[in-house]
């Protein structure tokens, strides 16, 4: 088993990205991001890229820094601290499907645009929200020189920002990956979709009989490795998430009195409480440990790691948000309980790539045969 690491590079990036979403993401800002077009600011976007947060897992070759994808835990675990809404982990999804499935001349022409700012995305999802990857509904048709594209997709992060989309569909049988140039989106092909997340920009991809140049097709077909990425990053925004509701929940307690007493002080709210802080530091291990396993290349250990830590994220953070609504008692039910908020962020988490049942399931043989 990997001894669980934490570099010199994710310490720093640690420091930078919390000082950054505590500046940039307190909750009332959150609130009021949620009725804007976009889910960050031009300017803070810009501060991220002058960072180069966008390029962390870019190639030196291609205008980035080059390092790990286990190098971008850290700020996509301080967003999900404070609920910061960006494109940031959509673009390093997309940044992992290009380094792995691209050709030379693919990744020339859009890692150095990411690493300089470009937001991307990832198209995956099939409309009946089915987890397994290669199974695909959407297809398309090589005619010559030419793709014809007919898809639908739904969940697709930041897409009005993204200038390049990865989307999946069946070629001939077989799964596989497609550039999407934003340029060549239909007008109506993106419907913005009423998720449970608001703080989420999530559309539906909805394209038919649309004409592609052939080259725009990905030559390599690494599923496994765009899940596990995603994985990473979902279970990095729930340890954070599970240290920010942690915080909404013990400033309340310490500061509601009931019969003239802190409510902290009952054993009844005290003890889901120590729960959930144990449940934190247990997803915050799985998560470094599933870093370490990628920053190390160890694809022996990878895919068990990166399951086990979703699976215990999904059920850790969900109850935590949970029981954040409940000890607001009828508050927590509103609209304005900043509770909510983080249990609206569990239950997208959740349920994105694979609730704990199905990791669970397909951890079986990985542990035991």
């Amino acid at each position: 088993m990997a001894t669980i690491e934490f570099s010199e590079e994710q310490t720093m990036l640690m420091e930078t990205a919390v000082d950054f979403c505590r500046k940039h993401s307190p909750l009332d800002r959150v609130r009021a991001q949620i009725e804007q077009p976009q889910g960050v600011e031009p300017a803070v976007w810009q501060e991220m890229v002058d960072l180069g947060w966008l390029g962390i897992t870019v190639p030196e070759q291609y205008g980035g820094l080059g390092l790990s994808l286990a190098d971008t835990v850290p700020i996509a675990e301080s967003m999900g601290r404070h609920l910061m809404g960006s494109p940031f982990v959509a673009t390093t999804l997309a940044t992992q499907a290009l380094i792995h499935c691209a050709n030379e001349q693919q990744r020339e022409q859009w890692l150095p645009q990411i690493a300089a700012g470009s937001a991307a995305s990832i198209a995956l999802t099939e409309e009946d929200g089915n987890w397994h990857l290669t199974e695909i509904g959407s297809h398309a048709q090589v005619q010559g020189e030419q793709l014809l594209l007919t898809a639908k997709k739904c969940f697709v992060l930041d897409a009005p920002e993204a200038e390049v989309i990865v989307l999946s569909a069946k070629v001939d049988g077989e799964a596989r990956l497609i550039a999407l140039n934003k340029a060549q989106l239909p007008e109506a092909a993106l419907t913005r979709e009423t998720v449970i997340d608001e703080t989420r920009r999530s559309y539906t991809l909805s394209v038919e009989n649309l004409t592609l140049p052939a080259d725009q097709l990905l030559q390599g077909t690494d599923f496994a490795s765009i899940e596990q990425a995603a994985l990473l990053l979902l279970t990095a925004e729930m340890s954070g998430g599970l240290s920010g509701v942690l915080h909404v929940i013990i400033d309340y307690l310490t500061t509601r009195k009931q019969f003239d007493q802190y409510i902290g002080s009952y054993q009844s709210l005290k003890h889901p409480t120590v729960q959930i802080l144990l449940s934190m530091e247990a997803c915050r291990s799985h998560l470094y440990r599933a870093a370490t396993c990628i920053a190390q290349g160890n694809s022996e250990e990878i895919e068990a790691a990166v399951r086990m830590a979703k699976a215990q994220g999904s059920e850790a953070f969900a109850f935590a948000g949970d029981r954040a609504v409940q000890f607001h008692g009828g508050f927590g039910f509103t609209y304005e309980c900043d509770a909510q908020l983080f249990l609206r962020r569990a239950l997208w988490c959740q349920y994105q790539f694979g609730d704990a049942a199905y990791h669970r399931n397909l951890l079986a043989p990985l542990l035991l045969d």
